[in-house]
């Protein structure tokens, strides 16, 4: 059982203590200077990317509407006794 005190971690004590925060101007040209860094794609490449998502989506779909169907045949067959009109 627990006499509820919180343990203290001495070594995070001693790294957090310098820190401050940033204001928010701050933090917006840190953002701005960290999206400058970022390799974007080029348009052919955002295109395949596209295409490759789609095609997985489109496959993964399939096969979750094809096991669907298959459960609801197995439960429908189960719960009619075996006759389909």
């Amino acid at each position: 059982m627990s006499d509820g005190s919180a343990v203290r971690d001495p070594q995070r004590d001693s790294r957090d203590e310098g820190r401050k925060r940033a204001s928010p101007a701050t933090f917006l040209r840190q953002v701005i200077a960290e999206l400058r860094k970022v390799v974007w794609p080029t348009q052919q490449q955002l295109v395949t990317y596209f295409f490759v998502v789609l095609v997985f989506v489109i496959v993964v779909m399939s096969f979750v509407a094809a096991l669907d169907l298959a459960f609801f045949r197995l439960v429908y067959w189960t719960f009619t006794g075996g006759s389909q009109q």
